[in-house]
C-alpha cells in the first residue's frame, strides 16, 4: 500500500487571522510583531505586506523603511491559539494520525482513508475546504508519500495551494534549486555545504555519502537521503507527539527601563498572559522563570520553583517579583523581559474546597477568561495596568 502523508500549513497565518477579526485589514500591508515599536521583530507579514520584502524575524525597523503604508499589529497570541485549535479539530475529522508540528502546520497520514473520504488529493481538497469554512482562512496543502517531501510541496505553490511532488518528481522539480531550499537546511550549513562545491540539491543528492558523513558525522547521510526525497518518519497519532514543555511571554521595551516599578509592572501583565494560558490548556506549572536581555544585549534567566504548581496569575507573578528583585542592582538597564512557566501537569479536576483562597482565585480567573473570550483582551485589565500601553497576549 503506497503511503501518502498531508502537510498542512496555514497562509500568513496570524496577519490572517488580524484580517479575520478586524475586515478594514483585509488587503492591507498587515505586519505582526511581537512589539509595534522599533525595536520588535517581525512575527508575520500578509502577502500584501511581503510584495514589499517584509519577512518574518526581520525586525520592526527594517519592515516600517520597507513598507511605509503598512499596518502594524501587536501579536494577539490568544486569538492565533484558539484558531490553531479549530483547525486541529477540522484535521482530527479525517484521519487518526496527526502531528501537529506548530501553531500553524501539521501533518496527517491518511494512508488507508481512501474508502472514506477518496484518494490523498481528495483529502486535501476536503481539508481546504473545511478549514476555510470553519475559520475564514486559507491553508496550502502538500501531499506525497512521505512527510518531507509533504512539507516541501506545501511551500510550491502559496496561498491557498495544493501541491503533489512524488519521489519521482525530486529530479525535475527540487534538484535544480539551491542547498538551502531543502528543509532541515539552515545558513550554516548550506554555506558548509557551499565550500564543498554542493550549490544545489541535485550536487548534494550526488555526492558521495562517505565523504558527507566524514564531513557532517551521521547526520551527512541524512542530508543526502533528503536530497533524494527519502523519508520514513511516521506520523503518530496525535498526542504522542510530545508534551508542552513551558508557557512563556516576554516583551522588548521602546527604550531600555532602569525603573524597578515600571519593570514589575510589565512583569504583572506578563504573568496575567501566561496564567491565562495555563489555564487555558488545562497546565498548571512549579517551576517560573524570569528572563531579562540587558542593554547590553546580555541575556539571563533566572527561576524559583514553588511548592505546589499554579495557573493563578497571582502565584506566577509574586514567584517572578521575587527573582526579579534579587536579580535586581541600581542603574541596571533592561531591554527585554520575560516570564515562563515550566515543569507542566495537566490541571486536577478534584472537589472545591469552600475554604481555600487558590480556589476562590482561581473560580475569578477562568470567570476573567470567559469575559475575555467573549468580548477581547480590553473587555477588563487589573487596575495596576491602567494607563499602561500593554501588549495583548
Amino acid at each position: 500500500m503506497t503511503r501518502w502523508v498531508l502537510h498542512v500549513d496555514m497562509d500568513a497565518f496570524f496577519a490572517s487571522v488580524e484580517q479575520i477579526l478586524n475586515p478594514a485589514l483585509r488587503g492591507k500591508p498587515v505586519i505582526v510583531a511581537g512589539s509595534v515599536e522599533d525595536r520588535g521583530v517581525v512575527s508575520t507579514a500578509s502577502y500584501e505586506a511581503r510584495r514589499y520584502g517584509v519577512r518574518s524575524a526581520m525586525p520592526t525597523s527594517q519592515a516600517r523603511r520597507l513598507c511605509p503604508e503598512g499596518v502594524f499589529v501587536t501579536a494577539n497570541h490568544i486569538a492565533y491559539e484558539d484558531y490553531s485549535g479549530r483547525v486541529l479539530e477540522v484535521l482530527k475529522g479525517y484521519s487518526p494520525l496527526v502531528e501537529q508540528a506548530s501553531i500553524d502546520e501539521a501533518y496527517l497520514d491518511v494512508t488507508g482513508c481512501e474508502s472514506l473520504y477518496g484518494d490523498a488529493v481528495e483529502v486535501a481538497r476536503r481539508i481546504k475546504t473545511a478549514v476555510t469554512k470553519e475559520t475564514g482562512l486559507t491553508c496550502s496543502v502538500g501531499v506525497s508519500s512521505n512527510r518531507l517531501l509533504a512539507k516541501m510541496a506545501s511551500g510550491l505553490d502559496k496561498p491557498d495551494g495544493l501541491t503533489v511532488l512524488r519521489t519521482e518528481d525530486v529530479p525535475r522539480v527540487l534538484w535544480p534549486r539551491p542547498v538551502g531550499f531543502l528543509h532541515g537546511i539552515g545558513p550554516s550549513t548550506a554555506a558548509r555545504l557551499g565550500t564543498m562545491g554542493l550549490s544545489t540539491i541535485g550536487d548534494l543528492a550526488r555526492y558521495p555519502a562517505d565523504l558527507l558523513v566524514r564531513e557532517f558525522g551521521v547526520g551527512g547521510r541524512h542530508l543526502r537521503d533528503a536530497a533524494n526525497g527519502l523519508d520514513d518518519t511516521p506520523v503518530p497519532p496525535l498526542g504522542q507527539a510530545g508534551e508542552v514543555k513551558s508557557l512563556s511571554r516576554e516583551t522588548t521595551f521602546a527604550t531600555d527601563i532602569d525603573d524597578l516599578a515600571e519593570l514589575e509592572r510589565t512583569l504583572l501583565g506578563l504573568s496575567d498572559q501566561v496564567a491565562r494560558r495555563l489555564r487555558r490548556h488545562g497546565y498548571r506549572g512549579r517551576t517560573v522563570t524570569v528572563k531579562i536581555r540587558k542593554a547590553d544585549f546580555t541575556t539571563v534567566t533566572r527561576s524559583r520553583t514553588l511548592a505546589e504548581a499554579t495557573d493563578l496569575t497571582e502565584a506566577v507573578y509574586e514567584a517572578a517579583r521575587q527573582t526579579l528583585r534579587a536579580f535586581w542592582r541600581a542603574r541596571l538597564k533592561v531591554r527585554l523581559l520575560g516570564v515562563a512557566v515550566s515543569h507542566l501537569a495537566s490541571a486536577g479536576r478534584g472537589p472545591a474546597d469552600l475554604f481555600d483562597t487558590s480556589d476562590k482565585l482561581r473560580r475569578v480567573s477562568k470567570a476573567v477568561d470567559r469575559i475575555k473570550d467573549r468580548y477581547g483582551e480590553g473587555a477588563l485589565t487589573r487596575a495596576r495596568l491602567l494607563g499602561r500601553e500593554e501588549e495583548r497576549p
